[in-house]
């Protein structure tokens, strides 16, 4: 069995997301879902209740007055934002693992997952441009591969650490050469098999090298310079370090400068440690 098909193998025992966040998920990508019944599916799932009333009582929300049930909840957050809080926080508990061989701690690897998602987003804004709802969660989970890697498979990076030194390589493409697969692509494979909604999928499989994809998606412009982004302001970053090549088509595409960088890295950091709390109070 080759290393690739042994990765694909040990997908199947990575924890899925849980079915009501699932279906929950799939109620709110069909614009003709019944929203009370979408209560009533959470109302059934404690945990699912108990994060979405954290999250919607936090301080981020400044809420007048205490929110007490699903049905409150879904209209205060709207179905953009409770798409991104019923799959991310379905996903959040994946994301509390020790990425062995990345060198990341589990604070570590959410941190930067919250980053990558607060920076695509707000690059959207910097730039004033109009960007699927879709951005904020890919951003998220654009990282999940290096979890499916370091901890279900346990890889050794070294020799990938080697050969991107020796052969001038980016950490992605040492990964291809060692591996059979890279962790952007191991990512959206997953995610493809929880059967989550395919242009988020497909943002997260190209994230690292969106010149490979097909059209164009304002999304997937957007998560790879988010993830550029957070790597250059030191949030997360493991033995790969900055070793990834950022797009200058997309850069060009976006009208993307200097000063955009600088204004969006300073945007967020005023709101990263807020909703960084309320991702870990929905995953302790």
């Amino acid at each position: 069995m080759t290393i690739r098909n042994d990765i694909l193998d040990k997908l199947s025992h990575v924890v899925a997301i849980p079915s009501c966040a699932h279906k929950a998920a799939a109620m709110l990508d069909d614009p003709d879902a019944d929203f009370d019944e979408l209560a009533r599916l959470i109302e059934f799932d404690p945990g699912l209740t108990a994060n979405l009333l954290k999250v919607v009582n936090a301080s981020f929300f400044s809420s007048k007055r205490p929110i007490l049930t699903a049905t409150e909840a879904i209209g205060k957050l709207g179905d953009t934002q409770m798409l991104q809080f019923v799959i991310s926080t379905g996903v959040a508990p994946t994301f509390v693992q020790k990425v062995e061989g990345y060198d990341l701690s589990p604070l570590d690897h959410l941190q930067h997952s919250v980053t990558v998602a607060l920076l695509s987003q707000e690059l959207g804004n910097v730039l004033g441009i109009d960007y699927p709802d879709y951005t904020f969660t890919a951003g998220l989970l654009a990282g999940i591969g290096k979890i499916v890697l370091g901890h279900y498979v346990a890889v050794n990076v070294q020799p990938m650490l080697d050969l991107a030194s020796r052969k001038g390589l980016s950490f992605d493409q040492a990964e291809d050469e060692v591996l059979g697969i890279n962790h952007a692509e191991v990512a959206g494979i997953l995610l493809d098999s929880w059967g989550l909604p395919k242009p988020l999928v497909d943002v997260v499989r190209h994230h690292l090298r969106p010149d490979e994809f097909e059209g164009r998606d304002v999304a997937l412009d957007l998560v790879h310079f988010g993830n550029v982004m957070a790597k250059m302001v030191g949030v997360g970053l493991g033995v790969d370090g900055l070793n990834y090549i950022p797009s200058q088509k997309v850069a060009e595409r976006l009208g993307l400068g200097p000063e955009h960088l600088d204004l969006t890295s300073a945007n967020v950091v005023f709101e990263l440690q807020s909703v960084r709390d309320i991702y870990m109070e929905c995953v302790l």
